[in-house]
């Protein structure tokens, strides 16, 4: 009695393997892959990275931001003009100047988020 391969069926062995035409894969695939793409898109990593615009009914900025952003440049622009002229409590000092600078750099900041 001769012994059987492990995982073989003697009717299934005797039998050979026909391909219908002679391919191993279908017309226009290669093989290992279901597709051309070496990663096929899964529908949840794109809705992922997709980031929905906001609306212009919602970008808006509030009341008080531009007029506190005109203040700060205009109050800035004062106090270094006002010290170079000499106009200042205290006469002329570098704490002018580097209040006007931070009111003016604060207001520049401010303008580059309005809405």
């Amino acid at each position: 009695m001769a012994k059987a391969h492990a995982g073989s069926d003697d009717s299934t062995s005797s039998k050979k393997r026909t391909a219908t035409n002679g391919r191993a894969t279908p017309p226009g695939e290669r093989p290992g892959r279901t597709s051309g793409r070496a990663t096929p898109p899964k529908s949840r990593d794109i809705n992922k990275r997709y980031t929905a615009p906001i609306p212009k009914s919602v970008r808006h900025s509030p009341r008080w931001f531009g007029p506190v952003l005109l203040a700060l440049l205009i109050i800035g622009l004062l106090l270094i003009v006002g010290n170079y002229v000499g106009i200042m409590p205290g006469g002329t000092s570098n704490w002018y100047l580097i209040g006007g600078l931070v009111g003016i750099v604060v207001g520049a900041m401010m303008a580059t988020q309005y809405h």
